[in-house]
C-alpha cells in the first residue's frame, strides 16, 4: 500500500493547489455532507481552486454510511463523466472520508482522491491510514477496503466549528494514542482544559496524535501485527455501538471507543497486569467526560454477538488488543464468553448503570 501525504495545514489554499497539482485529472468531484456543505465548504469555494468541481452532497451521520448513500455517489461519478483519471476529495468527518474513499478506491477500478478531515475524530483517525468502508448488515465498517488517500490535508481551524460531542469523539481515538504511545503524552491529554480550549495546543496534540498513528501504519499497512494496536478499545466499542444502531439510538463513534477503553482496560488489568491506579485515572476522565451508556444484563448476548462478528477476530474467537502497561501493547489477545460477560459487569459496576 502506498503511503499517503499527511500534510500539518499552515495555508490552506497553497496546500490544497499543491495536492491537487499533485494528482492530474479531467474532472474534479468533492463529497460534502450536509453540515460541511453548510459550514466547511465555502472555505475551499474561497480558494478559487475548486469552482469547477461536482459537489456531492449526501446526508449527515453514521447511520447513512450505508450502501444506499455508496450507490448515490457511484451514481453521481458516473451520471457526470467521472473517468478513471478523476478527482474525488472529501471534505468531512469521518464518515465522509470511509465512505467517500471507498466511493473513489472502487469506482472505474479506483481514482484519486483527497482528504480534507473537519472533524477531530477524521484528523486524528478516519482519514489517515487507509481505511475506508460502509457499515452494513447491521455491522460497523463490514464492507471496505485499504486505499489511502494521495493527500490528506489537516487543517485545525475546520474544529472551531466542532460541538462539544464531535469534540469529545474525536478526543477519545486521541486518548487511545496515548495509551498505546507513551506516558508524557497521556499524561497531556488527562490533564487537558475541556472547558476552554486552547485550539494552539490542540494543534500541537492533533499533530503528536497523527504521528503516532502515521508511524504504526507505515510499519504494518495492512493490520497482520503492530497496527492492531489501534484497535484498542474497538472489539467492545463497536459492539456498544452495533446495539445502539439496532435500538434506533446511535452514538457517536468516539463516545463507544471511549466506553470500549474502560472494557477493554479492565480486560488488560485482568489479563496482562496494567497497572490499577492508571486504569481508574484513564477511566475517570471518560466517566466525567462521556456520560454511560446504558444496557442491562439481558443485553449481554447481543452484545458478544456483535463482538463475535468483529473483523479483528479468527474462527469466531474474540480477539483484544490489550496492554501490559502504558505504550506497552499485547495483539492478539483473546477471551472466552465468561470473561467478556464478567468485562461486561465491571463495566456497568464502575458506571453505575
Amino acid at each position: 500500500m502506498s503511503k499517503q501525504k499527511v500534510i500539518l495545514s499552515k495555508n490552506i489554499e497553497s496546500d490544497l493547489a499543491e495536492a491537487i497539482q499533485a494528482c492530474p485529472h479531467d474532472c474534479l468531484f468533492i463529497v460534502t455532507d450536509t453540515h460541511t456543505h453548510q459550514l466547511c465548504m465555502p472555505t475551499l469555494l474561497s480558494t478559487g481552486l475548486v469552482n469547477d468541481a461536482t459537489e456531492i452532497i449526501i446526508e449527515a451521520e453514521d447511520i447513512h454510511k450505508n450502501m444506499e448513500t455508496l450507490a448515490s455517489v457511484w451514481q453521481v461519478l458516473s451520471e457526470k463523466g467521472a473517468t478513471r483519471h478523476s478527482l474525488l476529495i472529501n471534505l468531512g468527518g469521518g464518515m465522509v472520508t470511509d465512505l467517500g474513499g471507498f466511493a473513489a478506491a472502487t469506482f472505474k477500478r479506483g481514482i484519486n482522491y483527497i482528504n480534507i478531515p473537519t472533524t477531530l475524530l477524521a484528523m486524528v483517525d478516519a482519514s489517515v491510514g487507509g481505511k475506508t468502508g460502509i457499515n452494513f448488515n447491521g455491522l460497523k465498517n463490514e464492507v471496505g477496503v485499504f486505499a489511502p488517500a494521495d493527500s490528506v490535508l489537516i487543517d485545525s481551524n475546520f474544529l472551531r466549528t466542532l460541538d462539544k460531542e464531535n469534540f469529545f469523539s474525536g478526543y477519545a481515538e486521541m486518548l487511545k494514542h496515548g495509551l498505546i504511545s507513551h506516558v508524557g503524552h497521556w499524561a497531556e491529554l488527562l490533564s487537558i482544559n475541556t472547558d476552554k480550549l486552547d485550539y494552539d495546543y490542540l494543534k500541537k496534540l492533533v499533530g503528536e496524535s497523527v504521528q503516532i498513528k502515521e508511524n504504526i501504519v507505515e510499519q504494518d499497512p495492512f493490520e497482520h501485527g503492530i497496527r492492531k494496536a489501534l484497535n484498542l478499545g474497538h472489539t467492545a466499542g463497536h459492539a456498544f455501538e452495533s446495539l445502539a444502531l439496532a435500538q434506533n439510538k446511535p452514538v457517536l463513534h468516539g463516545y463507544a471507543v471511549a466506553w470500549g477503553i474502560i472494557c477493554e482496560l479492565y480486560l488488560s488489568h485482568r489479563n496482562t497486569g496494567f497497572p490499577k491506579d492508571k486504569m481508574r485515572q484513564t477511566i475517570q476522565f471518560i466517566k466525567d467526560n462521556y456520560g454511560v451508556f446504558i444496557f442491562d444484563c439481558k443485553q449481554y448476548e447481543a452484545l458478544y454477538g456483535y463482538m463475535t462478528h468483529d473483523k479483528k477476530n479468527t474462527s469466531g474467537v474474540v480477539n483484544f488488543t490489550l496492554l501490559s502497561d502504558i505504550g506497552e501493547i499485547v495483539i492478539n489477545q483473546t477471551a472466552d464468553k465468561e470473561t467478556i460477560f464478567e468485562m461486561l459487569d465491571f463495566y456497568r459496576e464502575c458506571m453505575g448503570c
